[in-house]
Order: structure tokens, then C-alpha cells, then sequence
């Protein structure tokens, strides 16, 4: 392989930036958006695997999440996260409708 020479160099002086870290601002907490995430993917454990523990783990985390945002944020994926944990809980009591038991206690 040919290297060019340094004067062909077709790198733009003026576009280079230098990167900064992201600086979080004050009053910035990323525990909803957190809890919500979580609260997804225990909900979908619930449903698709039917474990109870799951689906309460989901209300538990959506309950967190809603109760740390903010009024300015999307209150639609806070609500759609919510009721997706309060289904898996209700469908995986439909489906099987005993009491969760603690299996390592037995």
C-alpha cells in the first residue's frame, strides 16, 4: 500500500472537534427512564414466560417510574409501561390461577 504524501492531506482543519464527555445537568435523574425500561422487560417476561414474580417485579418498577418523572415527560410510554405490567400480571393469573409460591423455601 502507497501512503500519500503529507500534503495531500484531505482532512479539514476547521471540522475537527474535540469530544467532550456529556456533562448529566442538574436535577437530571435517569431513574425513571430506568424503571421503565425495566418495568418492559419484566412485563414481558411475565407474560411470555409466566413467571409471577416477573409481573410484580413489572407493577413494582412502573409504580417507581411514574413516581419519579417529570410532568414534562412522555406520559404515554409511562402509561403504555404501567398497563403492560398490570396485564402480565392479570394474564398470568388467568392462566394459572394458584398462589405464587416460593420454590426454594419448599
Amino acid at each position: 500500500m502507497v501512503a500519500a504524501p503529507p500534503s495531500n492531506d484531505l482532512r479539514r482543519k476547521d471540522r475537527i472537534v474535540r469530544y467532550k464527555p456529556y456533562v448529566p445537568k442538574e436535577g437530571e435523574d435517569p431513574m425513571s427512564e430506568y424503571m421503565n425500561l425495566l418495568a418492559m422487560l419484566f412485563s414481558m417476561c411475565g407474560l411470555m414466560m409466566r413467571f409471577k414474580w416477573a409481573a410484580w417485579a413489572a407493577v413494582y418498577c412502573a409504580f417507581i417510574g411514574f413516581s419519579n418523572s417529570r410532568s414534562s415527560e412522555d406520559t404515554k410510554q409511562i402509561f403504555s409501561s404501567f398497563m403492560l405490567s398490570i396485564s402480565s400480571v392479570v394474564m398470568s393469573y388467568l392462566q394459572s390461577p394458584t398462589p405464587m409460591a416460593i420454590s426454594y423455601f419448599s
